[in-house]
């Protein structure tokens, strides 16, 4: 989904997070390497060209801000290829976005109340479809997060970002 939804502690979780993958498919770091959102990246034709063009958009949302992120940490490559996203995944990001906010930002959450769907990233173009099959979801009977699909993400050390 578009950045703008995110409170201030997601929008800096989000960079961070995206610098990280940026560096993952960069080949600068060994962990994080099979994180299930990072499979959408490596699937593209310019997989570091994607990164950079969602980091910018991470960017922009940031300038918007008046966040001081450093842009000159996204590599100068830029895709115009969007990637197809499903309805499904968008809509569950959504969800999931919409419960930490009720958690840690009430007040960033209630601007959006009366939204049935978010804008999705630029980055995007959506196509109809359910919940990738990557992601983790909740299980009803469990309680908690499982991954849908088998190889979790590794652990690995951080690079300095």
């Amino acid at each position: 989904m578009h950045p703008k939804y995110l409170d201030p502690k997601g929008l800096v979780a989000l960079w961070r997070e995206a610098l990280l993958a940026q560096a993952v498919l960069e080949g600068k770091t060994i962990g994080y390497g099979n994180h299930p959102q990072l499979f959408r990246f490596k699937a593209h034709p310019e997989p570091l060209a994607a990164i950079a063009a969602y980091l910018h958009a991470v960017y922009e949302e940031a300038l918007v801000r008046d966040y001081q992120f450093d842009r000159t940490k996204i590599n100068p490559r830029r895709s115009k290829i969007r990637i197809a996203e499903s309805r499904g995944q968008l809509s569950y990001e959504w969800r999931h976005l919409q419960t930490k906010l009720r958690a840690r930002s009430p007040d960033w959450l209630r601007q959006w109340k009366m939204l049935a769907e978010p804008e999705q990233h630029p980055l995007f173009r959506l196509v109809p479809g359910p919940v990738r099959d990557w992601e983790k979801v909740a299980s009803a009977v469990e309680g908690k997060c499982k991954p849908r699909r088998p190889g979790a993400s590794e652990t690995g050390r951080k690079p300095k970002l």
